[in-house]
């Protein structure tokens, strides 16, 4: 009876992992797996989370066949006379020696994936986080300063026809265009929290008088859910975070609709005039310094003489440099 219910539970959570919904943006009833991916740096969290399930697969199947074999060879029937060795150099080094290779293989796409998280392109645009309690504040300094509080909707406000959900939708969700290299400046301005939503693959502490930094770039439109990470006080479990990932057409109208304005595709470019030739001795005197004209050909006709100086010549030709003293 116990190995038949052992098999029940066992197979009822297989089953419960394999069909775990595909496109959740949120946490499901019996979801085992991890949400699905929604950004780039999440589909390289799942790859690592799944070349981990292999070396642990195997690691507990040799573990369960090195057990199954101890017990059937070294039991008292089959090995009345148990040996007194204590002792084993070649088996030590080798089970010292694995278990190192093992972590080598595990750590090099470790520090892979941390670099590929903590490094930045270069963002589309930026998005202050700041936790209070218990609500989070949004400001977007690229599109004309748009700011506002996120709280979570209550209980009895929440409308299921809207595909609200308790304790996770709120009533200013931030709204970010897929495809985006967003970067999230997360700070808080009372206690600790945390910034974190699984969908993403991003967690980072806010922390009062730090500015920390993350980014994401998401690939699927849709609407995906977090939490505060932190314990922050007495209402730490109801300031949850709702983004909405939309395409890029619709978060400029979304960006119109708060008033704020879209950044100009590329910068302005700044008219660099060239600098005024040195000032001849003739123009210190008080005289106008000649024209410029464009060069003409030797067929054109020479150039007008400027109008002669104090102390110089009317002879002389244009051409020539005033002479000075």
């Amino acid at each position: 009876m116990t190995f038949s219910r052992a098999f029940s539970f066992l197979a009822f959570a297989f089953l419960a992992f394999i069909m775990t919904p595909a496109l959740a943006a949120l946490p499901e009833p019996m979801q085992l797996n991890l949400q699905p991916a929604a950004s780039t740096v999440m589909e390289h969290i799942h790859d690592f989370h799944d070349f981990i399930l292999y070396i642990i697969f195997g690691i507990a199947i040799f573990v369960l066949l090195l057990m199954i074999y101890v017990v059937l060879r070294f039991n008292e029937k089959a090995n009345p006379v148990p040996s007194k060795t204590s002792h084993n150099v070649p088996l030590e080094i080798i089970w010292t020696i694995i278990p190192v290779l093992i972590l080598v293989v595990i750590a090099v796409p470790s520090f892979r994936l941390l670099y590929y998280e903590s490094r930045f392109e270069n963002p589309d645009l930026t998005i202050k986080a700041t936790g209070y309690q218990w609500y989070w504040g949004y400001d977007y300094p690229d599109h004309g300063g748009i700011n506002f509080m996120s709280y979570m909707i209550k209980d009895a406000e929440i409308d299921p026809t809207k595909g609200q959900h308790r304790l996770l939708s709120t009533d200013n969700p931030v709204v970010v265009p897929i495809n985006k290299v967003v970067r999230f400046q997360i700070t808080a301005a009372d206690v600790l929290h945390a910034f974190a939503v699984p969908a993403f693959g991003i967690k980072m502490d806010a922390v009062p008088g730090r500015l920390n930094e993350t980014w994401v770039k998401i690939t699927k439109p849709g609407t995906y859910y977090g939490q505060c990470s932190e314990l922050c006080g007495t209402g730490h479990a109801f300031m949850p975070i709702e983004i909405k990932a939309v395409t890029e057409e619709e978060f400029a109208a979304w960006v119109a609709e708060k008033g704020g304005t879209m950044p100009s595709a590329a910068p302005a470019v700044t008219q660099v005039t060239a600098p005024d030739s040195p000032a001849t001795p003739a123009a210190a005197e008080g005289t106008a310094p000649p024209a410029v004209t464009a060069p003409e050909t030797p067929a054109a006709t020479a150039p007008a003489a400027s109008a002669p100086t104090s102390g110089e010549s009317a002879e002389t030709p244009a051409e020539a440099p005033a002479q000075t003293n």
